[in-house]
């Protein structure tokens, strides 16, 4: 399910995923203290019970929600990576960031549900899945000569800190988020001088 696009109206049987794309709209608009389960009811026609017979809980929708959005941010990433011309990985780090930018609430709640310690047994799958997408991303840079042949563990390490702290900083507005475009491309190719192969030919392009 795309998080971005609700299901409206929704077909007999769909009403979980129903509920989970409004509490995301409410999430958008306010971030996860103005999800609650009365207003996504409402929002969808139903009545103010309804959703309890998919959601336990409020604590149940919001993890509900922080699935959809993981899965949302890890297919924003891939298609930046699969319509990449050059350097894939590069392309991998600044989806990351924009993403985390457009959708600062989205990416709060993640950082608690997917960067922390404890994960649903969904967020658990869908990470270490991606996990290995990022390092077989590695490996194939590494192999064309782009990236240095280094552990790909490590690389991987270095650049998720790298982009997660840079999104933090434009989310606690210690970095000004209107030169965002600019100082996303310029950190990442900074970081980039470090992973690139000695003879890669991107240190010279630009």
């Amino acid at each position: 399910m795309s998080a971005r696009t609700p299901s409206r109206p929704y077909h007999h049987g769909a009403l979980p995923q129903a509920l989970v794309a409004h509490a995301v709209e409410l999430l958008d608009e306010g971030g996860a203290e103005a999800v609650s389960v009365r207003e996504v009811a409402r929002r969808a026609g139903v009545s103010p019970s309804a959703p309890f017979r998919h959601f336990p809980d409020r604590a149940a929708l919001l993890a509900a929600v922080a699935e959809a959005v993981a899965v949302d941010f890890a297919g924003v990433q891939l298609t930046a990576v699969e319509s990449a011309r050059a350097l894939p990985f590069r392309s991998l780090g600044t989806a990351f960031a924009h993403y985390a930018l457009t959708y600062p609430h989205r990416f709060a709640l993640l950082r608690g549900a997917l960067f922390g310690a404890q994960r649903t047994p969904a967020l658990e799958e869908g990470h270490q899945a991606f996990t290995r997408y990022i390092t077989e991303t590695i490996t194939a840079g590494q192999e064309r000569g782009e990236l240095r042949r280094t552990d790909p563990e490590l690389v991987r390490i270095a650049a998720q800190a790298l982009v997660y702290g840079l999104s933090q900083l434009f989310a606690d507005g210690y970095l000004d988020a209107a030169r965002a475009d600019v100082l996303i491309e310029q950190v990442v190719d900074l970081f980039g001088l470090g992973v690139l192969a000695p003879d890669s030919p991107a240190r010279t392009e630009g």
